[in-house]
Order: C-alpha cells, then structure tokens, then sequence
C-alpha cells in the first residue's frame, strides 16, 4: 500500500538534531521494531489467555472467525495513531484533545471517555494480577490451608475432566483392544481414588477456601515487585523484559496446540475447523449468551482501544517522532516521515502476527478442550480450569508448564499496561492543566503513577478476587470505547496529518472496515449494557 503524494522540495536546510533517516534493508527494519512487541506483552494476556479462552469453552468452535477478525481489522487504528505521533511529535491524548465536540471543564468528551476507561480497567488489572498470584498459590503455595486447599481443588477439578471424558468414549464392546481395555482400567483406579480423597474432605472445601490467603499474599508481593521495577524500569529493560515473556508462553501454547492434534479424543477436525470460520453462531443454550461474551472478547483481543492510546507514547519513546523531526515543510521531512512510517507498519503488523497466532492457538485449546469437558475458567478456580488445557499432551507435568507460561504473560500484560498508564495519566495532567508542562514534571508524575498503579490493581482484586469477571468488565469497557477510537483515527487521517505521508485508497478502505467493525462492536455492547434484555438475541 505505497504512499501518496508528491515530494516537494524546498531550500535545503540543515536536519534538525537527533534526525536521521529510516532503515530500507529488511534487517535494518527489523534493528528499529519495538513499540509493538510491548503491545503485544499486554495483548498476550488478558485477552488472550483468559477471555479468549472463555470464549472458547462456552462458544465452541464457533466463534473462531469473529476472534480472528477482532485480531486483523483493528491494526489498521493502531497504524494512524501512530502516523499521527510521528508526523506531528505530539503523543495520542493531546490529539485525542483536539477532537471536535463538547468540552466538559478542562477537557473535552473524549478525554472524560479515555478517563473513565482508565477507572475500569484498573479492575481489569486487578484480575490479571489475582491470576498471576492463583498461579503462584497454585505453583507454591505458603500456607497449610493453602496446600490442603489446592490439594481438594486438584481432585476435584480432575474428578470433572475425567467423568466426564469417559461420558464421551465409545462403549467397550467385542472390538475393544486389550490396551484400550488396560487403560480404561488404569483411569478408572486413578479416579475412584480421587473420589474417595475428595468425599472424605469435601466438607472443608468452603473452610479451607476461606482459610486459604496465599493467592493474595503472592498478588501483593508482584504488585510491590511492579512497583520497583517500573519505577526504576525503562524503555530497553520493558522492550527486552516483555519479549522474552510473551514468547517464552507463546511458543509453548503454539507448541501444545500442534501436538493436541495427535490426541484422538481433543484433536479439532476438519468439520470443526470449517464451523469456526463459517460465519454462524453457537445454538442457543438457556442463561448462556456466546454471542454477548465473544463481543466482550472483541474489546480485549488484538489491539484494544487501551492499547491504541498507548502504542504512540511506545513509538515516542522508542525514538520514531524525534528521528523524523519538526515538519519544516522541507522534501527530506517528507522523506524521513515516509521512511519511518514504513518502519511503524512493520512494528505494527509483525505484532499483529504474533498475537493473532497465540489468540487462535488459545481459543483452540479452549474449544477443543473446556469446552468439551464442560468447564468455563471463572472465579476463584480460572487458573486451575485453565490448566486443564495443556493436560491431554504434557499429561501430569501440564499444570507446572502451564503456570509457569501463565505467570509469565499475566505479569507481561500487568506490567506493560500499568508502565502505559503512567506514562498516558503524566500526560493527561498537563492536558487537564494540572501540572507543568515540563520534562521534569513530566517524569516525576511518572514515577508517582508507576509506584501507585500496580497498588491499586491489587487493591481491587483484594476486594472483589474474581479475575475472570475482572476482566471481561474491563474488555466490555474497552470495546466500548472502540467507536471513539475509530472517530479518533479518522480525524487524525482526514484532519491532522500532512497530506504528503497519508496513505492510498487501498489502506483507506481497510481504515473504514476497521472502524466499521469497531462500531458494530462497541455499539453492541453499549446497546445492551442499557437495555439488558437485548441480551437475550446475542
């Protein structure tokens, strides 16, 4: 998709200090990437791990096209955020500022949107880091309740996935192999022992559930761990932290799901396969609305509206704005700008492919897997019922792979969304009038809100230890703010940037199906969030 416009030389000039040109070769691009594999340490996570997958167990395969399209059609926004950040130098909320419409005191409605968003999905947080602490609870536990308490969760939680894969197997008859029969047999001692473990102790389920602390003690000790490191944290330690976290667990769901397909009972076939991408719904169950949930979904997978505010203050930082320097009106501007917003592209897409494949790799296992077995991760036991996932091909070792990639892409998210929410509320200050304007403020507030934030998500999931609902609340309020973002970006498109580094029809038109489908997305959910009993159709 080549960019328009003539280059228009004027006088030479000297370039501004700290310019210089952007990479042509494939390995010099691939030096500049960054801002987007940050995006990616919070994509990978909240979205993908828990909500995707929940999709997954309550929908089936059904739905596998709607999570795809969330993933491809929102990089397009992504993209014109950043064309804006590097062609003006100004960061997405000064820009969003701008946006015509109403002004309520300081800012105007976008700005209160973007606010009231950021409220929200502090919960959202919450639940990623009672997840990361049910996964260390789980992991290593340090109260004897807790030990006892994971020990009655195990049998139970195997108890189900048992029961209920015998339900499913072919009766023996005259055709039953000996080794068939052996391992039927086999399987059946291991579960009539859990039976008995978990019937002489299901009376202290609720006891030991109370007793059991320890997923709140390890969640205050990350959120004081976030606190040091993002405050003493910056951008090439955060770039290099998080990629080795999302790819550690990435390349390990990937590696589960292509082995899944050698299991006969959790294998997707190619029956399956063709029903999630052929655009229907789920059949109707009652009090279950796949529909309603995958929309939720929607507003968390891929780049989420959160993620569009702050991937500029990442390309800012990253150096992108000040390579391409002050619009002089000169043709090596435009040159610069071209050249760097090629390089943005890159970032952007190459992200956009990493956690497009870990989306539909979780969506996968949640299908073929929980939602098999009938178990949907919620509350108190997600991580648990998550762990599941990896049983059928890494058998008794599965809940130690999994936790340890758990832990590791919950805290990528966590920590990457939290070091982006301080540098975007610095920001919103001096937007609000309520600091200087100077790089000295700017920094101070910074480390001000990257010690505070990762506190007050635990605070938030000390209160309400629910992570599941956490997080598809804070996903409903992402996909709200969709439609703002997409009107966000048009404005940017069709008002802010120069003409010279706009793109062609073709991108254009792929702009208009992102923001459509944004919309559609955002004004579901809005929709029904009002009137409740409209869920009902979805």
């Amino acid at each position: 998709m080549a960019e328009e416009g003539p280059i228009i030389d004027v006088p030479k000039k000297s370039p501004p200090e700290g310019t210089r040109e952007a990479p042509h070769t494939v390995e010099g691009i691939l030096k500049e990437l960054g801002p987007g594999l940050i995006v990616a340490g919070a994509v990978v996570g909240s979205g993908e791990l828990i909500a995707t997958t929940a999709t997954g167990a309550e929908a089936g395969f059904y739905l596998m096209w709607l999570i795809l399209i969330g993933c491809l059609i929102k990089v397009f926004v992504q993209v014109e955020m950043g064309r804006y950040a590097i062609c003006t130098g100004e960061t997405s909320l000064k820009g969003m500022s701008e946006v015509p419409g109403p002004r309520i005191g300081r800012a105007n409605w976008v700005l209160w949107f973007w606010l009231l968003t950021i409220v929200v999905t502090t919960g959202q947080l919450g639940g990623i880091v009672g997840g990361v602490g049910q996964s260390l609870a789980i992991s290593t536990p340090v109260t004897k309740a807790g030990k006892e308490y994971n020990e009655l969760m195990h049998a139970e939680t195997q108890m189900q996935v048992m029961m209920r894969k015998q339900a499913r197997e072919r009766p023996i008859d005259e055709f039953t192999t000996e080794q068939e029969l052996d391992r039927r047999i086999g399987e059946g001692e291991v579960l009539l022992n859990y039976a008995r473990y978990w019937n002489d102790n299901k009376h202290r389920k609720n006891e030991l559930r109370s007793a059991a602390k320890d997923h709140l003690i390890w969640a205050g000790i990350v959120a004081l761990a976030s606190t040091v490191l993002l405050v003493r944290g910056r951008y090439g330690f955060i770039q290099l932290f998080v990629t080795v976290l999302v790819g550690l667990f990435t390349l390990m769901t990937i590696v589960n799901v292509i082995l899944l397909q050698m299991n006969s009972d959790f294998g997707m076939t190619v029956e399956e396969f063709k029903s999630g991408l052929s655009f229907q719904l789920p059949p109707k169950e009652e009090g279950v609305f796949p529909l309603a949930t995958a929309l939720a979904t929607f507003g968390i997978i891929g780049v989420a509206a959160g993620e569009m505010v702050f991937y500029p203050y990442w390309c800012i930082e990253k150096g992108y704005a000040k390579f391409v320097g002050p619009n002089d009106g000169s043709g090596d501007w435009v040159r610069r700008a071209r050249g760097w917003v090629k390089v943005l592209r890159w970032d952007a897409f190459l992200s956009m492919v990493v956690y497009t494949i870990s989306t539909v790799a979780f969506y996968v296992l949640g299908a073929a897997i929980l939602n098999r077995v009938n178990l949907v991760p919620k509350g108190m036991e997600m991580i648990r019922t998550l762990s599941v996932m990896y049983e059928p091909v890494f058998g008794v070792t599965a809940q130690s792979i999994f936790l340890v990639g758990a832990i590791a892409v919950l805290y990528s998210t966590f920590f990457v969304t939290n070091a982006s929410k301080a540098r975007m509320c610095s920001d919103a200050l001096r937007l609000f009038n309520l600091r200087a304007d100077t790089e000295a403020e700017r920094i101070r507030w910074l480390k001000i809100f990257s010690a505070a934030f990762p506190l007050m998500c635990f605070a938030v999931y000390w209160s309400f230890p629910k992570p599941t609902t956490l997080v598809l609340a804070g996903g409903v309020m992402q996909s709200i703010l969709l439609p703002v973002m997409a009107c966000t970006a048009m404005w940017f498109r069709y008002w802010k940037c120069d003409p010279r580094v706009l793109p062609g029809r073709a991108w254009d038109l792929m702009l208009w199906i992102s923001a459509a489908g944004m919309f559609v997305a955002g004004g579901w959910l809005a929709i029904t969030k009002l009137f409740p009993a409209l869920k009902q159709f979805g």
